[in-house]
């Protein structure tokens, strides 16, 4: 570990000069961060990954790349709001600091472990990297993102990583914990995890259903959260880590409606009708037992009378009815009844109250945000205020009941899902060919080459981390040599955009009418 100075915060792994030419044109360590993180090719990436559904490089709609742009510029606000307030200032330094450079760069990198095809991507690696390979971490968009900052992007000083701050880095952990035992007591053990914590209802045994770092990353894990001890929990983001967190979540709930709207998915019917069946029948939908409400689930209500319950039993630490019902109210006026009323058709009106919606509602939701000294488990100490988290919750249930939900965009995504499994199945029958195994994407062969190190050394060093899925000790060469290799086919698929992900399978399969070239694979 290589200090600039006498504050862990600038912390780095390696010292700046150890690779001769490289130079960074800013001199604050927080911009210089950001600034290799937005040079990054992992970065430029993201423009071709989706956000919810294929752009097919259509304008209207964000992708990844876009939607981390937005988060950056929504971060750095609340960053600077909550440095500079008379309220806040002293407490945001006695926590760690709240530096507006962190936050943006967090907010930067946050998505960039995100495989093709978004979440549904995310969640194919996850249950092939389990159950095919073995590997007990699975695949986390998360980890992923921590992986490429402090593993796989050479494009820092000593080519390990980008060599970032301890202060950055750690506001990248928006799940400050590894899928299985660390931090010990693991947070999963909790009475009350933190929000990702638990393990998935329908997978009990697999560990944290988030986290933010592999077995392979503890060491840069341990590394930038060791400037922040004493000041917060173990299990608990970092002020910055939060601030890009509710960034996220805030533009989340707002730029993906205006994309749907966009595209005539959004329809004002279908959500006024839910929202206002909801509002005229509060009374008499709480007084449903469970079985009519799931009998019920497709009347206008009823599911967002589920989604009322639901925050009572996780978040009884905010939750208040009144306030769940003045936010349906607000978002039924102004999005139902406002911004859905008119179909969006290209005009300029439309672009303008499109735009109207986006600053109206950014600017409440950020001045809705605070910091707490003591938050519950399942907040972090940067939070919204009662009125605008109900309000995010509504338009979060929106997003997910009118547009995540629907059956044709499960169709899309299924197709995608069986796309991601055939190109693992083609990358790893490759790999296993020892007649045209030299001949490999040259990338792949690299990562091959480095997870194998980092396995090998984990079995030399830490073999208490070398566990299989299921649990089991994994010992000898033969199976740190398969551990490695599904790493790296992970890796690889999950650094490519949709696009790749397509015409590469196209290749693999006899499809393509001209070789495939891997030059712009990272």
């Amino acid at each position: 570990m290589h200090e600039h100075d006498d504050d862990p915060r600038t912390a780095r792994r390696d010292a700046a000069d150890s690779a001769g030419g490289f130079a960074d044109l800013a001199a604050s360590p927080f911009r210089v961060d950001r600034d290799r993180i937005a040079a990054s090719p992992f970065f430029a990436r993201l423009g071709g990954v989706t956000q919810v559904v294929s752009a097919g490089g259509s304008g209207l709609l964000h992708n990844r790349l876009t939607h981390s742009v937005k988060v950056a510029q929504v971060a750095r606000a609340i960053a600077e709001r909550l440095s500079t307030s008379s309220d806040s200032s002293a407490l945001a330094e006695k926590l760690g600091g709240c530096d507006p450079d962190v936050a943006e760069a967090a907010a930067l990198a946050h998505d960039l472990g995100h495989p093709p095809f978004g979440h549904l991507g995310e969640q194919t690696l996850d249950r092939i990297a389990r159950h095919r390979f073995g590997l007990a971490d699975g695949f986390e968009g998360n980890a992923q993102t921590f992986r490429i900052l402090t593993t796989t992007d050479v494009r820092g000083p000593s080519a390990i990583g980008l060599d970032l701050t301890a202060a950055v880095r750690a506001a990248v952990l928006k799940y400050p914990w590894a899928r299985l035992h660390y931090p010990a007591p693991h947070p999963s053990t909790m009475d009350i995890p933190p929000r990702g914590a638990a393990e998935p209802d329908d997978a009990p045994g697999t560990g944290a259903s988030k986290f933010s770092a592999y077995s392979t990353e503890l060491d840069d894990f341990e590394q930038a959260r060791a400037a922040f001890a004493g000041r917060i929990e173990p299990w608990q983001q970092t002020v910055e880590a939060s601030v890009m967190d509710t960034a996220d979540d805030i533009a989340y709930a707002i730029h993906d409606l205006q994309d749907f709207h966009r595209i005539g998915v959004l329809q004002h019917a279908s959500v006024a009708a839910e929202l206002g069946g909801w509002a005229t029948h509060a009374l008499e939908l709480s007084r449903l037992d469970e079985d009519t409400l799931t009998a019920e689930r497709r009347l206008p209500g009823r599911s967002l009378e589920r989604v009322r319950r639901r925050m009572h039993v996780k978040d009884a630490w905010i939750v208040d009815d009144e306030a769940f019902a003045n936010a349906v109210a607000r978002v039924r006026s102004e999005l139902a009844d406002d911004l859905l009323a008119s179909v969006f058709d290209g005009s300029t009106e439309a672009e303008q109250a499109t735009a109207a919606f986006s600053a109206r509602w950014t600017s409440r939701l950020v001045d809705g945000v605070r910091l707490v000294p003591s938050p519950p488990t399942r907040s972090g100490h940067v939070t919204l205020n009662q009125p605008q988290w109900h309000e995010v919750q509504v338009l979060k249930f929106v997003h997910r009941r009118f547009v995540l939900l629907r059956p044709d965009l499960a169709l899309h995504q299924r197709g995608q899902a069986s796309l991601v499994s055939s190109l693992v199945d083609a990358l790893d029958a490759w790999l296993l060919d020892r007649d045209e195994v030299y001949r490999l994407p040259r990338r792949l062969h690299d990562l091959v080459e480095l997870a194998h190190a980092e396995y090998t050394e984990l079995a030399s060093t830490a073999p208490e981390l070398l566990i299989g899925a299921t649990g089991e000790r994994v010992e000898g060469a033969d199976a740190v040599r398969g551990l490695a290799r599904g790493r790296a086919v992970v890796d690889f698929v999950a650094s490519l955009t949709d696009r790749q992900a397509v015409t590469l399978l196209d290749a693999l399969s006899g499809r393509a009418s001209q070789p495939w070239s891997d030059s712009f694979v990272l």
